[in-house]
């Protein structure tokens, strides 16, 4: 079965597994995907990841991050979406939370969060937010 729209399925993916307490979640990988999760992990928001490749197939195993019996992730949310692009450039970059969540930013310099980005001058697409 195709995907219309994989970082969103991996979004979702992350956030019923971290209220289903799961331990890790699997994830098809992709470019975009890994540095997703690479921010998620610099952030705080998921303890580590790491690739798997099993019977020829590879994924993307991450482990999920709680606070006692409480996820770290609160919530998860797709911005942009195949439908309907959502463009921002760094004077009006969104702060998710006040400052305590976390806007994710494909720039043209690469994947970045909403405050480094804002730091080197550069908007772009915003993918999702999370706190």
């Amino acid at each position: 079965m195709s995907v219309s729209d994989p970082v969103a399925d991996m979004l979702t993916k992350i956030r019923n597994a971290s209220m289903a307490k799961f331990e890790k979640v699997d994830i098809h990988p992709s470019k975009l995907k890994l540095e997703i999760i690479k921010i998620l992990k610099n952030e705080g928001y998921i303890k580590n990841f790491k690739k798997v490749v099993q019977d020829d197939r590879q994924f993307i195993r991450v482990f999920l991050k709680y606070d006692g019996e409480k996820p770290v992730i609160h919530g998860i949310q797709k911005i942009s979406t195949p439908g309907r692009r959502v463009y921002s450039g760094y004077k009006k970059t969104p702060r998710i939370l006040n400052g305590y969540g976390t806007v994710i930013l494909s720039t043209s310099s690469g994947v970045t969060t909403g405050k480094k980005a804002r730091e080197k001058r550069v908007g772009g697409e915003l993918i999702c937010s999370v706190w």
